[in-house]
C-alpha cells in the first residue's frame, strides 16, 4: 500500500518538472519574440499554455484524490499541500510568459518594445529565463542551493523593473508605448516573484520552516 501511496506522490513531482519545462520554453520563447518581433513565435506560446493549464488540472485532480483516499499526514501532507499551490505558481508563471507573448501579438506589426528599452527588456527577459531555468532544476532536483540564486535572479528583476518607471519619466513615448513597456515590466516582475514563492515552498518542505514570508497576494 505504501508502494502505491509512494507512486502517486513520485506522479506529482514529475507533473510539477513537466509543467516548469514547458514554462521555461515559453518564456525562452517569448523573450525570443519580443527581441525579434516575431509573431509565429508568440503564437506558438500563447497555443502552448493550454497544456501547461491541461497539467496543472491533471496534478490538482491526482491531487485531491490522493488528500480523499490516502489522508496523508506530516511530511506527506505538506508535500501534496505544497504540489498543490506550485502548480498553481507554475501555472501562473505560463500566463505572464503568454501575456508577453501577446504583447507582441497586439503590437504586431509594430515592436511592443519601443526604441531605446530594447536594452533593459533584453535584460529583464534573460533573467527571467535564468529564474525558469532555476525553478525547473529546483523542482527536479530539489535542494537547498538553488534558493539564493533564485532570490538573487529576482532581486535583479526588480531593479530593472524599477528602471523602467525611471526611464519611462525621462522618455518621449505616447500612451499606448506606456502601456505596453508597464505591462511588460510587471509581467516579468511577476515571473520572477512567482519563482521565489515556488523556492520558498520547496525549502520549507526540506526543512519544515518557513525561512521568509511568502509574497503577499503570490496568486497575481
Amino acid at each position: 500500500m505504501r508502494e502505491v501511496f509512494q507512486n502517486e506522490l513520485d506522479s506529482l513531482a514529475d507533473m510539477l518538472v513537466e509543467m516548469t519545462e514547458k514554462v521555461s520554453a515559453a518564456m525562452e520563447n517569448s523573450k525570443e519574440a519580443l527581441r525579434t518581433n516575431d509573431l509565429e513565435l508568440a503564437e506558438e506560446v500563447i497555443a502552448g499554455d493550454v497544456e501547461i493549464d491541461r497539467l496543472q488540472l491533471q496534478l490538482d485532480k491526482s491531487a485531491a484524490e490522493i488528500l480523499a483516499l490516502q489522508a496523508p499526514v506530516a511530511h506527506d501532507l505538506r508535500v501534496v499541500i505544497s504540489s498543490l499551490r506550485m502548480s498553481a505558481s507554475i501555472e501562473r508563471m505560463g500566463d505572464l510568459a503568454r501575456h508577453v507573448a501577446q504583447q507582441v501579438r497586439i503590437r504586431f506589426p509594430e515592436s511592443a518594445v519601443p526604441e531605446g528599452f530594447e536594452q533593459i527588456f533584453k535584460d529583464m527577459t534573460t533573467a527571467a529565463v535564468r529564474i525558469s531555468h532555476a525553478i525547473r532544476e529546483l523542482v527536479s532536483e530539489p535542494g537547498l542551493e538553488a534558493v539564493p540564486t533564485i532570490d538573487d535572479l529576482d532581486e535583479s528583476i526588480d531593479t530593472l523593473h524599477l528602471a523602467v518607471f525611471t526611464k519611462i519619466a525621462g522618455s518621449s513615448l505616447n500612451p499606448s508605448q506606456v502601456a505596453d513597456v508597464t505591462l511588460l515590466s510587471r509581467y516579468l516582475e511577476r515571473f520572477g516573484d512567482h519563482a521565489v514563492s515556488i523556492a520558498q515552498r520547496i525549502e520549507y518542505l526540506l526543512t519544515g520552516e518557513w525561512q521568509s514570508e511568502l509574497i503577499p497576494g503570490d496568486h497575481g
